[in-house]
């Protein structure tokens, strides 16, 4: 316990899933928490139960494909609570399951907007404000398709792809200023986003033993084996880390 106290984080995605994890860790551990999201009446919720667990937090609406939209959360958060210490670039969507050739731009465009230039909107409106508060923590989800590769969803691989070098070339550029940028690759996790890629399998249940067998260590991840990996880059214990590929995957990409 401890581990972030005095530090505020923005979480986008923050209501469901990963997001709602991370969230949940960091107010346990002494972090004032600011929740992103489009889902409103979720994001509502969680800040009820967390308030009524005594944890700082609160919600702003906010899609990470507009720019302003960032903006003018940011500034809300910083002025609610004084400051910004980390940013976690969470939001993400998968995107339309289809071979390049058959795909839309305007599914092109979807996928990319939310997860490549919603970071970079998120990490271009947050940097004064941890220059401010003279350094801080970027921890940007990218994926194991942020490393390797499959035959589907070819926007979602790309975007991953582009998020994992946005990371190095933000945590070169601002090292200087005490900002640590680091991505996390997490493997297949039990989020409502891969329950719906489950189902869409068609056999539930076969289909979540084949997702279990894609990982050696023979089953697939639960959110807070990935708010754990963002509570420790987060902390001061992770203060020579920067440029970094967490990798929490089950040993998925270590064939």
């Amino acid at each position: 316990m401890g581990r972030l106290n005095g530090k505020v984080a923005v979480i986008t995605g923050g209501a469901l899933g990963i997001g709602r994890a991370t969230t949940l860790r960091m107010a346990e551990e002494g972090c004032a928490v600011a929740i992103c999201d489009v889902l409103v009446s979720e994001a509502n919720a969680f800040v009820d139960e967390l308030v009524g667990a005594g944890f700082e937090a609160c919600f702003w609406p906010l899609d990470v494909s507009r720019e302003a939209e960032v903006d003018k959360a940011f500034n809300a958060v910083a002025e609610r609570f004084g400051r910004i210490d980390i940013l976690v670039n969470n939001a993400g969507v998968v995107g339309a399951n289809k071979p390049t050739d058959q795909l839309t731009e305007a599914e092109w465009d979807y996928v990319q907007n939310v997860n490549v230039k919603g970071v970079f909107f998120a990490t271009k409106h947050v940097i004064p404000h941890l220059r401010r508060a003279g350094g801080g923590s970027i921890i940007n989800l990218s994926s194991i398709y942020g490393l390797v590769s499959a035959a589907d969803v070819p926007p979602y691989h790309a975007s991953k792809g582009a998020v994992r070098l946005m990371t190095k070339t933000d945590a070169l550029t601002y090292a200087a200023d005490r900002i640590r940028v680091n991505s996390i690759h997490p493997g297949f996790i039990w989020t409502p986003m891969v329950e719906g890629f489950v189902q869409d399998m068609g056999n539930e249940a076969e289909a979540r033993v084949s997702l279990a067998a894609l990982h050696p260590l023979g089953h697939v991840g639960e959110p807070d084996d990935i708010a754990w990996g963002c509570v420790y880059l987060a902390s001061n214990e992770a203060r020579f880390v920067t440029g970094a590929e967490l990798v929490i995957d089950g040993g998925y990409t270590a064939r």
